[in-house]
C-alpha cells in the first residue's frame, strides 16, 4: 500500500519542479582640386596645407563620424551542444531529452539557450540544467560590443546576488569576468541545491543554472558538487564560443 501513495506524491512533487525549472536577447571629408593649371607646385603645397589645417581645427563644414572598438565574437554557437554530452551525463544522468531542449529566440546570433533535465539513475535525484548565451553588437549609439557585455555581466551577478540566502563568490581561469552565486530553493516541500555561473568572454555573457535536489527523502547533492557541476558546463560554453569563432 505505501509504495501506490509513493509515487503520486513524488510525481507531484516532480512536476511542480519541472514547471517552475521550464519558466526561467563608419565617413571621410573628401577635397577640392586647384582652380587653375597655371598654379606653381608651391602654391599647390600651400593650399593642401592651409585645407589640412583648416580641417583639424574644426573649421571644416564635414565631421567624421565617431568609431567604436569592433566585436570580438560575430557568432554564437548552438546553445544545446554549446556543453559537451559528456558534460550533460555527467551532470543530469538519464536526461528526459539528450539533446537538450532549445529556448525560442528571434535572433540565436544574439541570445539562445538551451535546458536538460532528469530524475538521475533511480529516479530519485533531480537534475536541471540550463545554459544561456548573449552577444552583443558594436553600435555608435549603445557604444562598444564590450562594454555593453560587461554591464549586462554586472547586471546578471547583482539580480542573482539579491536572492534569499545567496552565497556570491569571484571565480579565476574562466572567461574575462566569472562569478558563482549558490542559492537553495524550496518547491512543492522539497528544497534544491541551486548554483549559477555567470561568465563574460570578450563580448559575450554565459549563464549556467544548475540545480539538484534529492526526491522521496533522499540526500540532496552538496553546494560543492552543484557549483563544480555548473563551473564544468560554464567552461565547456565559453570553449564553444571561441571555437565558434575560430
Amino acid at each position: 500500500m505505501e509504495r501506490r501513495h509513493t509515487a503520486p506524491r513524488r510525481g507531484q512533487a516532480l512536476a511542480l519542479l519541472l514547471a517552475c525549472a521550464a519558466v526561467p536577447a563608419f565617413a571621410i571629408a573628401g577635397c577640392s582640386s586647384g582652380s587653375g593649371s597655371s598654379d606653381s607646385s608651391d602654391a599647390k603645397a600651400r593650399s593642401s596645407a592651409s585645407s589640412a589645417s583648416s580641417s583639424a581645427s574644426g573649421g571644416g563644414s564635414a565631421s567624421p563620424t565617431p568609431t567604436v572598438a569592433p566585436a570580438k565574437f560575430a557568432a554564437l554557437p548552438s546553445s544545446c551542444t554549446s556543453v559537451t554530452k559528456a558534460t550533460v551525463t555527467a551532470l543530469v544522468p538519464k536526461a528526459k531529452t539528450p539533446g537538450g531542449t532549445a529556448v525560442k529566440s528571434d535572433d540565436l546570433q544574439a541570445r539562445s539557450g538551451c535546458s536538460w533535465t532528469g530524475n538521475g539513475k533511480d529516479g530519485y535525484q533531480y537534475r536541471w540544467l540550463s545554459v544561456t548565451l548573449q552577444r552583443f553588437t558594436s553600435s555608435t549609439a549603445l557604444g562598444s560590443a564590450e562594454d555593453q557585455a560587461k554591464k549586462r555581466y554586472t547586471e546578471q551577478v547583482g539580480t542573482l546576488n539579491q536572492a534569499s540566502g545567496a552565497t556570491p563568490a569571484t571565480l579565476t581561469g574562466l572567461g574575462d569576468q566569472a562569478a558563482s552565486v549558490a542559492s537553495k530553493a524550496t518547491i512543492a516541500k522539497v528544497t534544491s541545491q541551486n548554483d549559477s555561473v555567470v561568465v563574460r568572454s570578450g563580448n559575450v555573457v554565459v549563464l549556467v543554472e544548475f540545480n539538484g535536489a534529492g526526491l522521496e527523502g533522499k540526500k540532496n547533492p552538496s553546494s560543492d558538487t552543484v557549483r563544480s557541476g555548473a563551473e564544468r558546463a560554464a567552461k565547456d560554453a565559453v570553449a564553444a564560443v571561441a571555437a565558434a569563432n575560430a
